[in-house]
């Protein structure tokens, strides 16, 4: 049995590990938003991370965007470095949850995860690498079933919109969902818009690796899952989408695999029907194809070679056409930009069986928030917090190494995240 325990035997409800880094920043200042929302009301919480100096600058610029200056000396700093385990096992021993905010995963997640497993605190992190996310799902899902501890990954951006979209469409069906598609668009004010290198450097380490990620999947020795109704029809690398009146190619990112450890896991452990799921992101008009060609050929070349991975490390506003740089948005740029997941699904009215025939209805939904990765991603990460804190007996009976789908499938995750701005609706 898995134990989340609110009482006094562990000082923090939550500690940010990485709380300096970019992202992290962000993810304070969404933990000191939410305090009223921890169990009974209060939410105990401390920063971690490699320098004291940095995390106290993190909290006092918190105090000054928040107007509330207690945060400068109200919030416990925890020293923790991922290259000394000695002080993550100690970092972990005062946390309910770890929110582990420090990437890319592949080279700085895994001590986490193992400190957490075996010091029984709680996980969540926003990784987007598949290969990551999967490997800690091979090697650390019996351990952290035996200590009862919740590691779940991908609680940002990546793919908490996709992955409880899916179930959210699949709740408002009357009937079986069978197959489900989803178009993500994004767009930004007048100030545009960039995204941090750090995602950047993920995505370079991982299409570099892609074969590995090939060869881990092979040992799970999972059977394909059922297709039940008709089988989805994969669109094209690049098309015209009617649905959102825009060229689209297939979404690059977690979502697509999230989804589909999701959708095995319930079917697994509750008998419910797998959703077949296409995800498809939208890319604009013919001169954003332009663009997109180009530095992809670019990218595509260059990703093979140790030598082609560091000029695109080094330069990543030039090779992204300034789509990723080191500094990332600013929060102007930020306030003025969004996202928007259309779901396009399909299945079978109650009564009818999915065995026999075509699907006989369809169904579309919108789930749609702020900017992606450092307003929407605070967002989830914390929200996915406050709901294993606060609804232990909506999780899954048992520890282990989780999907956001398969952890919060029967909690209320949704209801807060339309309380917080990030919105599902059936349309």
């Amino acid at each position: 049995m898995a134990n989340v325990d609110t009482s006094s035997s562990r000082p923090y409800h939550i500690v940010i590990f990485g709380a300096s880094g970019f992202t992290g920043q962000f993810v304070v200042e969404e933990v000191a938003r939410t305090v009223s929302e921890g169990p009974n009301g209060t939410l105990k919480w401390a920063v971690a991370g490699r320098s004291r100096q940095k995390l106290d600058k993190v909290l006092e610029q918190a105090a000054g965007t928040l107007g509330k200056p207690e945060l400068r000396t109200a919030v416990e700093v925890i020293v923790a470095d991922v290259g000394e385990p000695d002080s993550l096992a100690v970092m972990c021993k005062q946390a309910v949850i770890v929110l582990n905010c420090v990437g890319p995963y592949r080279f700085w997640g895994e001590p986490v995860v193992k400190a957490c497993v075996e010091n029984g605190a709680h996980c969540i992190d926003i990784c987007g690498e598949p290969q990551f996310l999967e490997s800690m799902q091979l090697n650390y899902d019996s351990q952290a079933a035996d200590k009862g501890v919740y590691i779940v990954g991908a609680c940002g951006f990546d793919s908490i919109p996709a992955d409880m979209g899916v179930l959210y469409t699949r709740d408002q069906f009357k009937g079986t969902l069978t197959a489900l598609e989803s178009f993500l668009t994004a767009s930004t004010g007048p100030e545009g818009g960039s995204i941090n290198d750090g995602t950047w450097k993920s995505a370079i380490y991982g299409f570099a690796d892609s074969g590995k990620l090939r060869s881990l999947r092979k040992k799970f020795g999972h059977k394909p899952l059922p297709v039940v109704g008709s089988k989805i029809k994969r669109r094209s690398a690049l098309f015209y989408s009617n649905e959102v009146q825009q060229y689209a190619v297939p979404f690059m990112g977690a979502d697509p695999s999230v989804v589909k450890r999701s959708q095995r896991f319930l079917l697994e452990e509750h008998q419910e029907t797998p959703v077949q799921y296409g995800a498809y992101a939208g890319v604009g008009g013919v001169a954003n194809i332009v663009k997109m060609l180009f530095a992809g050929m670019m990218f595509w070349f260059l990703v093979k070679f140790s030598f082609g991975q560091d000029l695109l490390i080094k330069y990543p506003e030039f090779f992204s056409f300034g789509f990723f740089s080191k500094d990332g948005p600013t929060r102007k740029q930020m306030e003025g930009s969004s996202f928007k997941f259309a779901f396009y699904g399909e299945g079978y009215t109650e009564g009818q069986d999915p065995s026999q025939g075509r699907p006989n209805a369809k169904i579309r939904t919108l789930v749609q928030g702020p900017e992606a990765g450092y307003v929407a991603t605070p967002i989830a990460m914390v929200q996915a917090a406050i709901t294993i804190l606060n609804e232990p007996t909506a999780l899954p009976k048992k520890g282990g190494v989780y999907t956001p789908g398969a952890t919060f499938a029967k909690t209320k995750l949704v209801e807060r995240l339309n309380k917080h701005g990030i919105q599902f609706s059936v349309i």
